[in-house]
């Protein structure tokens, strides 16, 4: 699959809430980093296990029912696409509405997630979940603050 193919194969397993295939993209050494996380919530995920550990309950906490935007762009590295996309669904424990804008620096090679830089809002997903406190119960474990 081409890098591009790839990132929206992986948005599609998001959007159907398979979490274990979608943590199963990243290499081995695969690399998810949050350059906007808050002090105290994870800023980098190392390895393909961290990764599967952080997101093995996301469907439990957030509820995508639809991926109202997506563009991927495509860059001069070949191995390189940049993700833009919103979803809409539902935070689970607060029903509040989740509309959330992200952006991802994503390197593929081999077919396979090397590297993915996640831009998004953690204020904006805070307010949906109910505040920081919730934010950071709900995604802190296995990550580093570094």
């Amino acid at each position: 699959m081409r890098p591009r193919e790839l990132v929206e194969y992986a948005l599609n397993l998001l959007l159907a809430k398979n979490m274990s295939a979608f943590a199963g993209l990243w290499a081995e050494d695969g690399v998810l980093e949050f350059p906007f996380a808050q002090p105290g919530y994870p800023s980098r995920l190392d390895g393909r296990a961290a990764i599967h550990e952080y997101l093995r309950d996301y469907p439990a906490i957030v509820d995508i029912r639809a991926i109202t935007r997506q563009q991927v762009h495509e860059t001069t590295d070949p191995d390189v696409v940049i993700a833009e996309f919103a979803v809409d669904g539902v935070a689970v424990r607060t029903g509040r509405p989740y509309r959330l804008s992200y952006i991802a620096v994503v390197t593929v090679r081999d077919n396979e997630i090397r590297h993915y830089r996640d831009y998004w809002s953690p204020l904006a997903a805070a307010e949906a979940l109910g505040g920081t406190d919730e934010l950071m119960a709900a995604f802190a474990s296995g990550g580093s603050d570094a």
